[in-house]
């Protein structure tokens, strides 16, 4: 349980920072905004990216199991249904 739950922390983190880096790049592109609309944007841009980025990987890593290492860790975490514990 420990180490899924590492695991799956390091696969939500990487693609996180991934975003946060994409967004941060189309800030030194010159990408600029008006202080009103720039901070929600913002946040929908990294929040947009980061799902793309995790998508993407996803896609190709059921293709090509070893891309895994792109969101941290080419381990998947394993998760048990509830019912099954239970009993």
């Amino acid at each position: 349980m420990t180490h899924d739950y590492l695991i799956s922390l390091i696969r939500t983190a990487v693609p996180a920072a991934v975003g946060a880096l994409l967004a941060w790049l189309a800030s030194q592109a010159g990408i600029v905004l008006d202080a009103d609309s720039g901070t929600a944007l913002t946040v929908g841009v990294v929040a947009l990216a980061m799902a793309g980025y995790y998508a993407l990987v996803r896609v190709a890593e059921s293709r090509w199991p070893w891309l895994g290492v792109l969101l941290g860790t080419p381990a998947a975490p394993k998760y048990e249904m509830l019912a099954a514990r239970q009993r």
